[in-house]
This record gives C-alpha cells, structure tokens and sequence, in this order.
C-alpha cells in the first residue's frame, strides 16, 4: 500500500531518511537538554540546539541528494558565529546524527554514515543554506526543523516539517511526530509516527523510527481519510500558545457551528496531521494581529497533507494558499483546514464572526 509512492531514487525517500534522523536528533536533544541551549529570536519566539543541529542535519542531506534545490529554512547561522560554546554543541550534534550506520532507505552518499563529520564552518554553512527567499517558479523545499519549540521544550507536541514545492505548488510533505500518539484518545498507545502526502497519491502515517521500506514498516503503514463527522463529533484543532492564534475567535467560531466538544490544542504541524487520519475535524488558525503573516515552511507539508486525506485547506476568506510569493503566504490570512464536507460551514462560521468583530470595533 505505502511502497508505491517511494523508490531507491525519489524525492519522498530522501525526505523521509532526512526528517527521520533529525527526529532521532531531536529526541536525544530534549532528553539531554542543558540550560543555556536556547537563544531567542526577534520575534521572542525560542530556538534551540535541536533546531540548528536538525537544520543543519537535513540540509545536509538535501545538498547530497539535490544540490541543484535550493532550500527556504526557518534558522540561519547568524547568532551562532558569535556564540562559540553554542557553536560547538551544535557541531557536535549534527555531526553525530551524520555520522550513524547508514540505516535503510539511505545512503552514503547524503553525507550519512561513519567518516561523515563536517567542521565548523561546513555546519554553519550548510546551516544557511536555508536562507533561500523562495519564489513562483522552479524546485525548492521548505523546511521548519522544530515545528513548536514551546511544546518540544514543554515535552509536548512538535514536529520535524519538510516539503517539496515545484512551481509554487508542494508535490510533496512530510511531518515527523515523535512525541505524538498513534491514537490520540490513548495517551499509553506507542508514540513516534511520521506522514508522508505525495500529491495525487495519497497520505500515509507510517511509524516514525522504522525505515520505510522495511516490512514491519509496510505492514504499520496506515493510508489516511478524513472522515465524515457529525457536528457533534467535530471539535477544534488548535495552538496551545494564546500568542500564536486568536482562541477567543476560535471559541465564537465553534458556537456559531454549534460545537459543544472543548478543543484539542497542541503545538505545531502535528495538528494537521492528527486532522489528516481523523482526530478532532476542523484545523483553525487566525492571527492574533492584521499585519501577520504565515510563513510558508509552517504550512506546506501540512497543507498537502490533509488535501491528500481529502480535506480542503484555505485561508480566512476561502482563497488557496500561495506558495510562490517568497518566505511568507502574503496577503493569506489565516488557515481553516477541515473535511470536504464541512469546510463550506467552517468557512462561513468564520466569515460570520469576523464581520462581528468589525462591527464591535467600529462602535
């Protein structure tokens, strides 16, 4: 079932070697995190030696494998050419992680495997490989190396966020979840899983620390659907940080839809991909500010993701999400992301209770 959209050759196998073994990364990075590990950037938002080290993990096998691609990543090196102890940790992680047995599904020649170490400034180089300022035309990929650094240093949700764009438009996405749960309604149920959308074939959830062309890997492997819920089934997607979307919006959007259920919050991409295989029904995202925007490395692999599973992800006003105007999705504001079948309502619910909000600020 899942083999089929991956080969010895293709994108979506060096994508999943390369957000595997950054997430082996990043779990090693929480179980041994020390204080004095984590910067934070301009926006007050934190960034730690999981997120540089995985960067530089990734775009180093993405330089292997394509070196014609260019990549639109989250971090750059910049505050770590000031920092020495900073630098040589992260130096030290990536290097490790590269440095382990080609597994399979990968290989040598991605910059993986014994012998594989870089110095310092083939770190920090490969590092701002990710400062690519996208564009409409052409290859690249898109890359957020911890997706929810609040819920990775909480212990919580995060994840590893990748994606493949030709042409402005993402052919492929994968998102690892190391902390998230194969069930969700069982917290004991085996956590580490990772999903994979190939456009026009599909989503799939498959477990996160196998290869994915080895059996067990197959036989686990689980094709994605949304399914058809009831209004009284759904309940809300939504972030845990008050700061990263407006959740008293988010509140009045479930009573105008008549949803009783108390939402889901968790961090990061992993809530599209818990909506892909069916947990919760509805994804929403409203700024907490008009002059925000959306960066493209947070929503592409997601996006892909639940349009595979047969849902539709739009912005607040039911326009497509563009991805070929640079770093950011432009004048796209918000993200509603649901099953075909309710995302009309969810739309107009929005709708609905923006235009309360304008009336209430015009009196």
């Amino acid at each position: 079932m899942f083999p089929h959209i991956i080969n010895a050759s293709s994108s979506s196998l060096v994508a999943i070697a390369a957000v595997r073994r950054a997430c082996v990364l990043t779990t090693s990075v929480f179980n041994n995190l020390v204080k004095n590990e984590t910067l934070t950037k301009d926006d007050a938002s934190p960034v730690t030696v999981g997120d540089f080290s995985a960067q530089a993990v990734i775009n180093t096998i993405l330089s292997r494998a394509f070196p014609s691609d260019p990549i639109v990543g989250e971090e750059d090196a910049a505050d770590l050419r000031g920092n020495a102890a900073l630098r040589a940790r992260i130096v030290e992680l990536a290097n490790k992680a590269l440095a382990g047995d080609v597994q399979d599904g990968e290989k040598k020649e991605w910059g993986l495997g014994p012998g594989s170490e870089q110095s310092a400034d083939e770190i920090l180089e490969v590092i701002d490989r990710g400062r690519y300022e996208g564009g409409r035309s052409g290859r690249m990929w898109t890359l957020d190396p911890i997706d929810g650094t609040k819920g990775f240093l909480r212990g919580e949700q995060y994840a590893v966020c990748l994606s493949l764009i030709v042409d402005a438009k993402v052919h492929l996405g994968v998102i690892g979840c190391p902390n998230l749960p194969s069930d969700l309604s069982d917290p004991s149920s085996p956590r580490g899983n990772i999903f994979v959308a190939v456009r026009g074939q599909g989503a799939f959830q498959l477990p996160l620390f196998l290869s994915p062309l080895s059996p067990a890997s197959t036989s686990l492997a689980t094709k994605l659907t949304i399914p058809r819920f009831k209004k009284e089934e759904l309940n809300l997607l939504e972030s845990v940080e008050k700061a990263h979307a407006k959740l008293s919006f988010n509140e009045r959007v479930a009573q105008i839809l008549g949803v009783s259920r108390p939402p889901t919050r968790m961090d990061s991409q992993a809530k599209y991909s818990a909506l892909a295989r069916g947990d919760g029904g509805v994804y929403l995202r409203m700024p907490t500010g008009t002059g925000y925007r959306e960066k493209i490395w947070d929503h592409a692999p997601g996006s892909l993701l639940v349009e595979e599973a047969g849902g539709v992800v739009t912005d607040s006003r039911g326009e497509p999400l563009d991805f070929g105007l640079g770093r950011t999705l432009g004048e796209n504001f918000g993200v509603i992301a649901a099953g075909k079948e309710v995302h009309a309502e969810v739309l107009d619910a929005v709708k609905r209770a923006l235009a309360e909000e304008s009336k209430a600020c015009r009196l």
